[in-house]
């Protein structure tokens, strides 16, 4: 109780000034302030009966979940939720889409963050460069999207690389500047090469993916619905590009997964508990960290191809901090080093807030407040079990 009443002070001092004076115009178009009770006294309400609801929590002793049901449970629920976004209408595949794109980053950051144990808080940058790759390569160099898809990845992949080598010696917040350094350097070059990348204005005309050379237009020599005789259908491209996020999506998790129990898999665990053990091991870490930034940015890349080859457009304004520290959100609230958690996370997090848009201006407030609740109830993430790699038996 005495823990609860503190927070509630605490919110009333903060929320009089920031919520409870409002300035509006009278009649002589003066501005004045104007007081509103009504907001204070539900923030501070909020505040009190929150820690109140913790301070319960933390005495209450739950039953530990069985993790490994929960997340058998939800594996099998994929694929329900995958074919949901086919039967919501083009609001349901937009959002389906985002979610994908989202999902198919957190995939990559994962084996950064969650697998190799480094915080990458530039990780927008190999989006940013597998996008304008694409972009560059459609538009000037006659590529097409499946030609400029693996590309981009090696790409991304090599300036991975690049980042890879100048923070082999850096571990914790040293590491976590040096890569959000590197972000905002590629943000802006792309803003400022105004002969390559037309500045702020960005780039036009990317082509959308095509279905084995045919497009998905009414009328045309290589329309789909001419091709097969079927009848126009308008939202046969957007499944189209949902079926194929789906597709990279799936093939994506498929291939960390695999990483994960391989050899390398393991040796960045060894590295991600301790570095120490890992090199008395023989373990080289300099190549492990070079192959994770390597592995995640490429996967980057590819959700970057996806998004210029998608929306048709790409600019500086798409690649900001906020997406880096959105998918570190996913990846640190799915579980770090948990794929199923990711993909979870991703659901949640961005189908969710999608969903209820209608409430935008609160979004990022219920957006902090579940990271809070998260970091508080699960520190772990909402899939915290980790699971080794090589079980001995007995």
């Amino acid at each position: 109780m005495k823990n609860a009443l503190i927070s509630g002070l605490i919110a009333l001092v903060l929320a009089l000034p920031l919520a409870g004076l409002v300035t509006t115009p009278d009649q002589s178009l003066h501005l004045v302030l104007v007081f509103h009770p009504l907001p204070v006294a539900a923030i501070t309400l909020g505040a009190f009966l929150a820690q109140l609801a913790l301070g319960l929590l933390h005495r209450i002793k739950l039953p530990p979940l069985p993790m490994p049901r929960v997340a058998g449970l939800a594996l099998w629920g994929l694929p329900v939720v995958a074919l949901l976004p086919l039967l919501g209408g083009r609001r349901g595949l937009d959002i389906g889409l985002l979610v994908l794109t989202y999902m198919m980053l957190a995939t990559g950051l994962n084996i950064v963050v969650g697998l190799a144990g480094l915080l990458d808080l530039g990780y927008v940058a190999f989006y940013a460069i597998g996008a304008y790759a694409t972009a560059l390569l459609t538009t000037a160099a006659g590529f097409g999207f499946w030609t400029a898809l693996p590309v981009a990845g090696l790409m991304a992949a090599m300036a991975g690389l690049l980042l890879g080598i100048p923070v082999l010696r850096l571990r914790g917040d040293y590491l976590a500047i040096v890569t959000l350094g590197f972000g905002e350097i590629v943000r802006v070059v792309l803003l400022n090469w105004q002969s390559l990348t037309n500045g702020a204005n960005g780039i036009i005309g990317v082509p959308y993916p095509r279905f084995f050379g045919l497009d998905f237009t009414r009328f045309g020599h290589d329309s789909v619905f001419r091709a097969f005789g079927l009848p126009f259908w308008p939202l046969a491209r957007p499944v189209w590009f949902y079926l194929l996020a789906l597709g990279l999506t799936l093939a994506a998790n498929l291939v960390v997964a695999r990483l994960r129990r391989a050899p390398i898999g393991r040796a960045w665990e060894a590295l991600r508990e301790d570095e120490i053990a890992a090199r008395a091991l023989g373990l080289d870490p300099v190549k492990l960290k070079l192959g994770a930034f390597a592995s995640g940015a490429f996967f980057a890349g590819l959700a970057g191809a996806f998004f210029a080859a998608r929306q048709g457009f790409v600019s500086p304004d798409s690649f900001t901090f906020s997406e880096s520290a959105l998918v570190l959100a996913i990846v640190v609230m799915g579980g770090a080093g948990r794929q199923i958690g990711v993909v979870w996370a991703a659901i949640v997090m961005i189908g969710g807030f999608e969903l209820v848009r209608d409430f935008a201006q609160y979004r990022m407030l219920v957006f902090g407040a579940a990271l809070i609740f998260i970091a508080v109830v699960r520190p772990g993430g909402l899939f915290a079990l980790r699971l080794p790699s090589v079980r001995l038996r007995s």
